[in-house]
């Protein structure tokens, strides 16, 4: 496990040390089959925490424009084959086991522990027989709402949100998020991506984030990745640009050549935060009546 951890830390640390954005912040095209957020063909569900950002540097990497992944044998039962030649990418499958063992007094107890384990996707644009599945073969889904949406999703939050002055910050102390006036921002796209970073250091007590002992680079990171998936979830474009961009690169790269959970972490956290703040706004699933 911990050998599988470091190779995905290393993934990640070379495309921050490219010089570009980072990957979650490449902006995508209104089309259905683009990216937004990468997705399993097979479940039609985006991967989360750590296989999101994999993906995110793959398709940066080889110029993937679909949002589309799925196994081998899910390809051939789509009647579809991967090129020849394609190397896939790696993601993995963590999983909490529990078992029932006997203690040093014999007696049963439960043991749990965790399973870290990789499996190889490709994506439709590796394929032939996918072409539903690419970037220009689907109708174009524009809402005209997506900003309504965003601005409800927040609206539903309902945090404390004072407007004014040239700074964005959450006061833990009072509890309330600072943003400047919406007219400062130079998109309505950078004004709702501010919003979304400061309600992720919201959410942090209330998810049972540990501020002192994660750090300024972890939960900097932390807030910047789950601002962008709620970009991507409410289908907006982040913006290219990134506040001191130089200082949370290093800040970032620093935390994980120490710690190859890092970015584990910090991805987890993300999936974490976005679910929380979205759970004000998102209608409950109605759970089937059973006769």
């Amino acid at each position: 496990m911990k050998d599988l951890r470091q190779t995905v830390t290393n993934t990640i640390i070379e495309a921050l040390s490219n010089g570009g954005l980072p990957p979650w912040r490449k902006p995508w095209a209104d089309d259905p089959n683009a990216p937004g957020l990468h997705t399993s063909m097979s479940t039609k569900s985006p991967y989360r925490g750590i296989n999101q950002l994999l993906l995110m540097v793959a398709a940066m990497r080889h110029g993937f424009t679909s949002k589309w992944w799925a196994t081998y044998h899910q390809i051939q039962q789509h009647k579809a084959t991967v090129n020849k030649g394609e190397k896939g990418t790696h993601v993995v499958l963590f999983k909490r086991i529990e078992r029932t063992k006997l203690d040093d007094d014999g007696d049963e107890v439960k043991d749990k522990f965790a399973v870290l384990r990789s499996f190889v996707v490709f994506n439709a644009d590796q394929c032939t027989g996918l072409d539903k599945f690419r970037v220009g073969f689907g109708k174009p889904e524009i809402d005209e709402h997506r900003y309504e949406i965003a601005e409800a999703a927040i609206a539903a939050i309902g945090a404390d949100i004072r407007y004014g002055g040239n700074q964005a910050f959450y006061n833990m102390q009072e509890d309330y998020i600072q943003l400047p006036h919406r007219h400062q921002f130079d998109t309505p796209e950078a004004f709702l991506e501010t919003s979304f970073h400061e309600h992720c250091h919201w959410s942090e007590s209330r998810i049972g984030v540990d501020r002192a002992s994660d750090g300024y680079a972890m939960l900097e990171l932390v807030a910047e990745l789950s601002a962008c998936l709620l970009m991507a979830e409410l289908g907006l474009s982040t913006t290219t640009n990134l506040n001191n961009h130089a200082s949370y690169l290093k800040n970032w790269l620093d935390g994980m050549a120490g710690d190859p959970k890092f970015i584990f972490k910090a991805a987890a956290q993300a999936s974490k935060a976005v679910d929380y703040l979205l759970s004000f706004s998102r209608k409950p699933v109605e759970e089937p009546v059973l006769a």
